[in-house]
């Protein structure tokens, strides 16, 4: 092509947007590769404050494999139709927006072998707004902006995945069976574990859709041995949230049958098999403790008073025949987790966004906090760790008073907090439900964690909060 020719075509090329992130990651490029060709790469990578949700895909990421995606614009939804034209393993694949809130995109994983059994990966996106010439100045900024925040969280979610991914990458890949995988953490676990080479069964109380789903009624004790022969571990999330409305006798009912019927029934029915799946994962929480005011817990401390530690204490019970039939049993006793897609801070949120945040109680009550991704660490780590049994605290090792999570969080949002809820109004508005849930204080430790070795990716509330919000 001649000089003039290239001018010419540069001429009638339309405006289009660029932009690159490129890292370094310490692990060997099939490895980065393959951790974005499995099932569950695009849910893991979608970031906590900007989520989206796969509609439909098929064929993975080789050419003509389909994507949709659900996605959010402020108010505004709308629907991401993408297709996967170029793929060389190891090297790059890409994809190409067919209809969405955009004329063009053009998405290009790069990926390229270094020294050292290391590996970059580049992404970069080609984009043009529509009405290109008018908006480039308005839109281009935000898009920018938009995309260094998301290709930011990626990239250090794929390196830490990977990073823990290959503690274990001499064990067998497993066979997991998860009940309550439609709640917040069983949806987050899922891709975790998938992108991690596990295969996963979810339990379902409607007809199943999928191969990789099955019937069960723990209300009416159903639940076919024959349809988890194969598989290795179970984890059990399964329970009504305790944190939607106010406790009434019903509500109270419901979350103590929702947990122990549903945990005895599973803890029965593996520990009839065989062979038996190598460990039992069941979910609990630091609600086991009580009201500690300002002693710190550990996972050798005993149970406190209230409702929540009579739940917690029939729930982890409920799996006495997985323990006594020789399974590794471990009770996952998770604090506050810390994403704004649900649980406390979801909630929270808004009114903070308004300048409406500000302490609750005396604000001297401890929280045990602990951010989404190591509570999947967490659940990871004590699937893959056979030294692992009994209680395991789930929280950052490094609790705080409500009123630092307070300020912390109105930090972060440059906003201020100085609407405080006091203690009389969490009683008439919330009941018995804010009282142990807002003013009950629990300074608990991961002592079990800490001692067998886990890294926490996030041990500082200030930190947390940036990385889930985008910040």
């Amino acid at each position: 092509m001649t000089d003039s020719e290239k001018r010419k075509g540069l001429q009638k090329k339309p405006t289009v947007g660029r932009f690159t992130k490129k890292s370094i990651f310490n692990s060997p490029v099939d490895s980065v590769f393959s951790w974005h060709e499995r099932d569950g790469a695009i849910e893991r990578l979608s970031p906590p404050w900007d989520p989206l949700k796969v509609i439909f895909k098929s064929g993975g990421i080789k050419p003509e494999a389909v994507v949709i995606l659900g996605m959010k614009e402020g108010l505004f939804k709308y629907k991401w139709h993408a297709i996967h034209t170029d793929y060389e393993k190891n090297r790059l694949f890409r994809d190409k927006q067919t209809r969405g809130p955009l004329s063009s995109w053009v998405h290009t994983h790069r990926f390229e072998a270094l020294k050292g059994g290391r590996c970059s990966l580049e992404d970069t996106i080609e984009y043009k707004p529509y009405f290109s010439i008018f908006s480039k100045y308005i839109l281009d900024s935000f898009i920018r902006k938009k995309l260094n925040r998301i290709f930011a969280y990626r990239h250090k979610t794929t390196a830490a995945d990977l990073e823990l991914h290959q503690k274990f990458a001499y064990l067998p890949r497993k066979k997991v069976l998860i009940s309550g995988a439609s709640g917040l953490l069983g949806q987050k676990l899922i891709p975790f574990l998938k992108t991690g080479g596990h295969s996963v069964l979810t339990l379902v109380r409607t007809p199943p859709k999928t191969e990789d789903e099955i019937f069960w009624d723990p209300s009416r004790g159903i639940l076919k041995a024959a349809d988890l022969v194969g598989v290795n571990a179970v984890i059990n999330l399964s329970g009504e949230n305790v944190g939607e409305g106010r406790w009434s006798k019903a509500k109270k009912r419901r979350i103590v049958e929702s947990r122990v019927s549903s945990t005895r029934l599973l803890s029965e029915t593996v520990s009839a098999l065989t062979p038996k799946p190598d460990v039992f994962i069941s979910a609990s929480a630091t609600g086991y403790y009580g009201d500690c005011q300002a002693e710190t817990v550990t996972e050798d401390s005993g149970p406190g008073s209230g409702f929540l530690s009579s739940v917690c204490r029939q729930w982890e019970n409920a799996a006495q025949p997985a323990l006594d039939s020789g399974i590794r049993t471990v009770f996952m006793r998770i604090g506050v987790v810390i994403t704004p897609e649900g649980g406390a801070l979801g909630k929270l949120l808004l009114p903070y966004r308004f300048g409406l945040g500000g302490r609750v109680g005396s604000g001297k009550q401890y929280l045990s906090w602990i951010g989404i991704d190591d509570t999947l660490a967490s659940f990871y780590w004590a699937l893959m760790n056979g030294s692992i049994s009994g209680p395991v605290n789930v929280v950052s090792p490094n609790p705080v008073s409500y009123l630092e999570f307070s300020g912390t969080l109105a930090s972060v949002l440059s906003r201020p907090a100085f609407v405080p809820l006091p203690t009389s109004l969490v009683k008439l508005i919330f009941g018995e439900m804010g009282v142990e849930g807002l003013l009950f204080s629990t300074k608990a430790i991961p002592a079990r964690l800490m001692d067998t070795g886990f890294y926490f990716r996030h041990s500082n509330l200030e930190e947390v909060l940036k990385h889930v919000l985008g910040k």
